[in-house]
């Protein structure tokens, strides 16, 4: 893998929303943080009573088991966009309603520990997609959801998302419980 695609983007390099995610990385390595993010989040769920899988800490919230839909959605759509645009695809890529995809997930009919492989084998896939890039393909941009993104941006706010999600699971779901 090229060193290039381990720096922090350029603000210049996605759209001021997903500063945020961005922000929430601790490490310099991107696929650093991909990794300790896979060992955190099995670790966690493999810690989740069976039970919870329904919860939500309140009125008109997803439940657990959607929040982890949630993130395995957008884990396969921003894996999905890191590969277009990395093979030079110049397609408008097309965003997605997560509230949607969150209600035809089916996630009552899942287990926390299925979702809990799931995400493994799709964290796996995303590292290793981002593993065999060169440098010409980490700095390519394209556009998603309407806007101007790298390669590199996009395994950034990846690594944010994911670190968003663990931190509301922990706080809003494990600790009110």
């Amino acid at each position: 893998m090229d060193e290039s695609g381990r720096v922090r983007p350029d603000p210049a390099e996605y759209d001021p929303y997903y500063a945020r995610y961005i922000e929430r990385v601790e490490q310099e390595d991107v696929l650093e943080a991909l990794e300790e993010q896979l060992l955190e989040m099995l670790g966690l769920l493999g810690s989740v009573d069976p039970a919870i899988g329904e919860y939500r800490y309140a009125p008109g919230k997803w439940t657990l088991k959607q929040v982890l839909c949630h993130v395995l959605d957008s884990e396969r759509i921003f894996g999905v966009r890191a590969l277009c645009i990395a093979r030079g695809d110049t397609q408008p890529l097309p965003g997605f309603d997560e509230n949607a995809y969150a209600e035809e997930a089916g996630a009552e009919r899942r287990s926390i520990s299925g979702l809990a492989r799931e995400f493994d084998q799709v964290r796996r896939s995303n590292i290793t997609l981002f593993r065999t890039l060169d440098a010409q393909a980490w700095q390519r941009t394209g556009d998603a959801n309407g806007a101007a993104v790298s390669v590199r941006a996009i395994a950034w706010i990846l690594a944010g998302h994911a670190a968003h999600h663990v931190r509301v699971l922990r706080e809003r779901y494990l600790e009110a419980l």
